[in-house]
Protein backbone atom coordinates (compact mmCIF):
# COMPACT_ATOMS: atom_id res chain seq x y z
CA UNK A 1 0.00 0.00 0.00
CA UNK A 2 1.53 3.45 -0.68
CA UNK A 3 1.57 6.25 1.58
CA UNK A 4 -0.52 9.45 0.44
CA UNK A 5 2.26 12.15 -1.09
CA UNK A 6 1.78 14.20 1.42
CA UNK A 7 2.37 12.40 4.58
CA UNK A 8 6.57 12.48 5.56
CA UNK A 9 6.10 8.59 5.71
CA UNK A 10 7.75 7.82 2.31
CA UNK A 11 11.36 6.80 1.58
CA UNK A 12 11.84 10.42 -0.26
CA UNK A 13 10.21 12.32 3.51
CA UNK A 14 12.59 14.83 4.62
CA UNK A 15 13.06 14.67 8.29
CA UNK A 16 11.12 16.81 10.35
CA UNK A 17 12.47 20.43 11.09
CA UNK A 18 13.55 21.71 14.64
CA UNK A 19 10.27 24.08 14.90
CA UNK A 20 7.88 20.94 13.71
CA UNK A 21 9.72 18.88 16.34
CA UNK A 22 9.14 21.94 18.93
CA UNK A 23 5.96 22.72 18.20
CA UNK A 24 5.04 18.92 18.45
CA UNK A 25 6.43 19.00 22.14
CA UNK A 26 4.67 22.41 22.78
CA UNK A 27 1.32 20.95 21.96
CA UNK A 28 2.27 17.50 23.77
CA UNK A 29 3.30 19.23 27.04
CA UNK A 30 1.59 23.05 27.22
CA UNK A 31 -1.58 21.73 29.22
CA UNK A 32 0.06 19.41 31.61
CA UNK A 33 2.68 22.23 32.30
CA UNK A 34 0.31 25.00 32.91
CA UNK A 35 -2.23 22.81 35.14
CA UNK A 36 0.97 21.89 37.11
CA UNK A 37 2.18 25.72 37.43
CA UNK A 38 -1.27 26.39 38.58
CA UNK A 39 -0.96 24.01 41.16
CA UNK A 40 2.36 25.42 42.65
CA UNK A 41 1.29 29.39 42.19
CA UNK A 42 -2.52 29.10 42.35
CA UNK A 43 -2.84 31.98 39.65
CA UNK A 44 -3.62 31.00 35.93
CA UNK A 45 -2.43 33.87 34.45
CA UNK A 46 1.20 33.58 36.06
CA UNK A 47 0.98 29.65 35.33
CA UNK A 48 0.53 31.13 31.37
CA UNK A 49 3.33 33.52 31.91
CA UNK A 50 5.75 30.96 33.80
CA UNK A 51 5.12 28.45 31.00
CA UNK A 52 5.78 30.78 27.85
CA UNK A 53 9.20 31.92 29.84
CA UNK A 54 10.41 28.09 30.70
CA UNK A 55 9.43 27.47 26.61
CA UNK A 56 11.68 30.62 25.48
CA UNK A 57 14.60 28.98 27.83
CA UNK A 58 14.59 25.69 26.54
CA UNK A 59 13.60 26.68 22.89
CA UNK A 60 17.08 25.88 21.43
CA UNK A 61 18.83 23.89 24.19
CA UNK A 62 19.63 20.22 22.97
CA UNK A 63 18.60 18.04 26.05
CA UNK A 64 18.25 13.96 26.06
CA UNK A 65 14.92 14.39 28.14
CA UNK A 66 13.04 17.58 26.80
CA UNK A 67 10.37 17.30 29.12
CA UNK A 68 12.54 16.96 32.51
CA UNK A 69 14.59 20.41 31.08
CA UNK A 70 11.04 21.90 30.49
CA UNK A 71 9.63 21.18 34.18
CA UNK A 72 12.89 21.88 35.94
CA UNK A 73 12.99 25.05 34.48
CA UNK A 74 9.43 26.20 34.84
CA UNK A 75 9.67 25.13 38.68
CA UNK A 76 12.77 26.97 39.52
CA UNK A 77 10.53 30.22 37.67
CA UNK A 78 7.51 29.50 39.64
CA UNK A 79 10.03 29.22 42.91
CA UNK A 80 11.47 32.76 41.72
CA UNK A 81 7.91 34.02 41.41
CA UNK A 82 7.45 33.00 44.66
CA UNK A 83 10.00 34.17 46.28
CA UNK A 84 8.90 37.66 44.82
CA UNK A 85 5.30 37.46 46.52
CA UNK A 86 6.79 36.72 49.79
CA UNK A 87 9.26 40.17 48.95
CA UNK A 88 6.02 42.34 47.41
CA UNK A 89 3.07 39.97 48.43
CA UNK A 90 0.87 42.95 47.11
CA UNK A 91 -0.28 41.33 42.92
CA UNK A 92 -0.79 43.94 40.44
CA UNK A 93 -4.37 42.31 40.39
CA UNK A 94 -4.93 42.98 43.90
CA UNK A 95 -4.94 46.88 43.02
CA UNK A 96 -8.17 48.35 42.12
CA UNK A 97 -8.05 51.67 39.49
CA UNK A 98 -10.02 53.68 42.25
CA UNK A 99 -6.93 52.84 45.26
CA UNK A 100 -4.38 53.09 42.98
CA UNK A 101 -4.69 57.33 42.44
CA UNK A 102 -5.25 57.46 46.06
CA UNK A 103 -2.19 55.74 46.53
CA UNK A 104 0.50 56.67 44.80
CA UNK A 105 3.15 57.97 46.17
CA UNK A 106 3.15 62.12 46.15
CA UNK A 107 5.19 64.21 43.10
CA UNK A 108 8.45 65.22 45.83
CA UNK A 109 8.36 61.48 46.69
CA UNK A 110 8.60 60.42 43.26
CA UNK A 111 11.20 62.33 42.08
CA UNK A 112 12.98 61.87 44.96
CA UNK A 113 12.53 57.96 43.86
CA UNK A 114 13.43 58.54 40.38
CA UNK A 115 17.01 60.32 41.78
CA UNK A 116 17.97 57.49 43.99
CA UNK A 117 17.13 54.80 41.37
CA UNK A 118 19.63 56.79 39.12
CA UNK A 119 22.25 57.32 41.14
CA UNK A 120 21.63 53.14 41.72
CA UNK A 121 21.67 52.56 38.20
CA UNK A 122 25.34 54.59 37.99
CA UNK A 123 26.29 52.86 40.68
CA UNK A 124 25.78 49.12 39.43
CA UNK A 125 26.90 50.76 36.20
CA UNK A 126 30.48 51.34 37.79
CA UNK A 127 30.95 47.84 39.66
CA UNK A 128 33.45 45.61 37.65
CA UNK A 129 31.96 43.51 35.63
CA UNK A 130 32.36 40.27 37.60
CA UNK A 131 30.73 41.46 40.53
CA UNK A 132 28.16 43.12 38.55
CA UNK A 133 26.52 40.03 36.64
CA UNK A 134 26.76 38.11 40.28
CA UNK A 135 24.78 40.95 41.43
CA UNK A 136 22.33 41.00 38.91
CA UNK A 137 21.73 37.39 38.81
CA UNK A 138 21.33 37.03 42.74
CA UNK A 139 19.08 40.47 43.02
CA UNK A 140 17.09 40.34 40.08
CA UNK A 141 16.80 36.90 39.09
CA UNK A 142 16.81 35.55 42.52
CA UNK A 143 18.97 32.94 41.55
CA UNK A 144 21.32 31.02 44.29
CA UNK A 145 25.03 31.17 44.68
CA UNK A 146 25.15 27.71 44.10
CA UNK A 147 23.13 28.35 40.35
CA UNK A 148 25.30 31.63 39.66
CA UNK A 149 28.23 29.11 39.98
CA UNK A 150 26.96 26.63 37.90
CA UNK A 151 25.41 29.55 34.88
CA UNK A 152 28.46 31.40 35.33
CA UNK A 153 31.47 28.23 35.52
CA UNK A 154 32.55 29.63 38.47
CA UNK A 155 33.30 28.07 41.93
CA UNK A 156 30.40 29.02 44.59
CA UNK A 157 32.92 30.55 46.73
CA UNK A 158 34.08 33.12 44.46
CA UNK A 159 30.39 33.79 43.48
CA UNK A 160 29.70 35.00 47.28
CA UNK A 161 32.94 36.84 46.92
CA UNK A 162 31.99 38.89 44.42
CA UNK A 163 28.61 39.00 45.86
CA UNK A 164 30.33 40.44 49.14
CA UNK A 165 32.62 43.02 46.90
CA UNK A 166 29.35 44.22 44.84
CA UNK A 167 27.70 44.59 48.13
CA UNK A 168 30.44 46.73 49.35
CA UNK A 169 31.39 48.79 46.46
CA UNK A 170 27.70 49.60 46.47
CA UNK A 171 27.25 50.98 50.09
CA UNK A 172 30.31 52.91 49.60
CA UNK A 173 28.94 54.26 46.24
CA UNK A 174 25.79 55.25 48.03
CA UNK A 175 24.40 58.26 50.37
CA UNK A 176 23.50 56.90 53.57
CA UNK A 177 19.77 57.02 52.46
CA UNK A 178 19.80 55.30 49.33
CA UNK A 179 21.88 52.34 50.61
CA UNK A 180 18.61 50.70 51.99
CA UNK A 181 17.87 49.39 48.98
CA UNK A 182 17.27 45.82 47.98
CA UNK A 183 20.42 45.79 45.71
CA UNK A 184 22.70 47.37 48.06
CA UNK A 185 21.08 44.70 51.10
Amino acid sequence: METPPDTPAGPSASPPSEPDKFGAFYQSTLLPLRRYLHRLLGNSGEAEEIAHDAYARIYQKPARKPEALLYTTARRLAINRLRRRDISPVAPTDVTVDTAAANSPSVPDQVSARQEWGLLRTAIGDLPPGCRQVLILRKVELLSHREIAERLGIAVSTVEKQHARALRLLRAALPAETSDSPFAR
